[in-house]
């Protein structure tokens, strides 16, 4: 390791969870994160600035101006660039060592697997139940782990996947609902530093599934509320009938 990356990686390498061979493990990371708006943009910029070796951004949006005071991967200047675009440009800029790869796709279930199978760790951050569900059914599929997170409002939610071991994201919710039937932050509002919450927690989540680490968020959902400033997990139990992760699926 060169002198300028100890120094960029310095604070981390104390770590005893890190040291060399942790940031070795880093280096060698392939992480997408799927969707570059409010929690893809905190999580992306941590795992950028850890040093994750290879980080894709899977997005099909461009840059509006209601985005900006969440979506902390674009500024005023990036208005109606591509995500992918303003996103890679960003993360360059913070580390030059990282390798950034856009996808300027939406994701569904006829292409996550194609996307999905060039990465180690997934993070899922976008604002689609639907894309939610076929990024967990691809992951389970490829065995790939998954950090999804999602907020509304003030609140946020976070499940950490490990295929063939938790819960899916299909465990929770069997099918995307109607069109207009949940809030969403179109119709809810969100408060920006909310999803930068639950976005730094992927980023943490993520970080110790690449340096192979244990967590207790593994196979439960986590519960954000910043209005009341708690934090709660409950259980997430396997369905014995998901389609999409039960044995025989």
């Amino acid at each position: 390791m060169t002198g300028e990356r100890l120094r960029r990686y310095s604070r981390q390498l104390l770590l005893d969870e890190v040291g060399g061979a942790g940031q070795a493990r880093l280096t060698a990371s392939r992480v997408l994160v799927v969707g570059a708006g409010g929690l893809g943009s905190p999580a992306a910029l941590y795992l950028a600035g850890a040093g994750v070796g290879t980080l894709g951004l899977a997005d099909s949006d461009a840059v509006e101006l209601s985005n900006l005071h969440r979506q902390i991967l674009h500024g005023t200047k990036d208005l109606d660039r591509p995500k992918i675009q303003s996103g890679q440009a960003r993360l360059e800029e913070l580390n030059p060592d990282v390798v950034v790869v856009g996808h300027r796709v939406r994701l569904d279930a006829g292409n996550a697997r194609d996307v999905l199978g060039r990465y180690d760790v997934v993070v899922e951050g976008s604002d689609s139940v639907e894309t939610k569900l076929a990024v967990s059914d691809a992951c389970v599929a490829l065995g790939r782990p998954l950090v999804v997170g999602a907020v509304v409002g003030w609140e946020g939610q976070l499940l950490v996947v490990r295929p063939g071991e938790t819960a899916c994201y299909r465990c929770m919710v069997r099918a995307a609902a109607p069109a207009g039937a949940l809030a969403s932050c179109a119709s809810a509002g969100i408060l920006g530093p909310v999803a930068g919450v639950v976005g730094s927690l992927q980023a943490v989540e993520t970080l110790k599934l690449c340096l192979g680490l244990d967590t207790a968020m593994t196979g439960r959902l986590v519960l954000y509320d910043g209005r009341t400033a708690e934090l709660m997990t409950v259980n997430a139990r396997r369905d014995p009938a998901c389609p999409a992760c039960a044995a025989g699926a």
